[in-house]
C-alpha cells in the first residue's frame, strides 16, 4: 500500500495528497528517520482516490500505527477525513498549494473540523513539527523515545546559547549581515 520507509514494522504513516506536497511531507520522514521512528510513507487522495483513503484510514490501527500526519492543500480534506475513518490521533499539516488562497483555504480546512473529529494542526508547511508531535505522542509509552525527545530540545536550546553569544560579542548588526 505505501513505501516502506524503515524496516521495522511503521509506527507513523505520513500521508499526502499529491506528489506536490512531498516537498514539505519529506521533512516529516527525515525528523522520524532522525529518532528512528518506523514510519511509511504514501500518497492518498481524498478527491481523486476516496476508496484507497477509506481502506488506508480504516486499515491503519490494526496494521500498527499509532499516528497518522496527513498533508495537503487547497481543500485539505485528507487529515479530517483521516480522522473520521480512525480512532488514532491526527496531524494536519495545511500545505500551501500553488492554487490557493495564500494557504488559508488549507488551514482553515483542516483547523475547522466538527466536535468529536478532532485533527491537530500546525504551521503551514510545517511538517517538522506535525513529526516531532508523533515523536512526542509516541513517547508517552515509550521512554527511550522521551529521552531522545530532551536531547533534541537540549540541542535547540545550546542553539540558541550560541547565537547569544555571538550577538553579545559580534554585536547584533554584524550578525545580521551574515544572515
Amino acid at each position: 500500500m505505501s513505501e516502506q520507509v524503515t524496516k521495522k514494522a511503521a509506527k507513523v504513516g505520513i500521508i499526502m495528497g499529491s506528489q506536490s506536497d512531498l516537498r514539505v511531507m519529506g521533512d516529516a520522514a527525515e525528523i522520524l528517520e532522525h529518532f528512528d521512528v518506523p514510519h511509511e510513507l504514501t500518497i492518498v487522495s481524498a478527491h481523486r482516490t476516496p476508496q484507497r483513503l477509506f481502506e488506508y484510514a480504516g486499515s491503519a490501527a490494526e496494521r500498527g500505527l499509532d499516528v497518522v500526519i496527513a498533508g495537503a492543500g487547497g481543500a485539505a480534506h485528507l487529515p479530517g477525513m483521516v480522522a473520521s475513518l480512525t480512532p488514532l490521533p491526527v496531524i494536519g499539516v495545511p500545505v500551501k498549494a500553488s492554487i490557493s488562497i495564500d494557504g488559508w483555504d488549507s488551514i482553515l480546512s483542516i483547523l475547522q473540523m466538527p466536535a468529536g473529529v478532532p485533527v491537530a494542526t500546525v504551521a503551514m508547511d510545517n511538517a517538522r513539527n506535525a513529526a516531532l508531535l508523533a515523536v512526542q505522542i509516541l513517547g508517552t509509552a515509550d521512554p527511550e523515545l522521551r529521552v531522545k525527545m530532551a536531547t533534541y530540545k537540549q540541542a535547540l536550546a545550546a542553539k540558541v546559547d550560541t547565537m547569544i553569544d555571538r550577538v553579545d560579542q559580534e554585536g547584533w548588526r554584524a550578525v545580521r549581515a551574515s544572515l
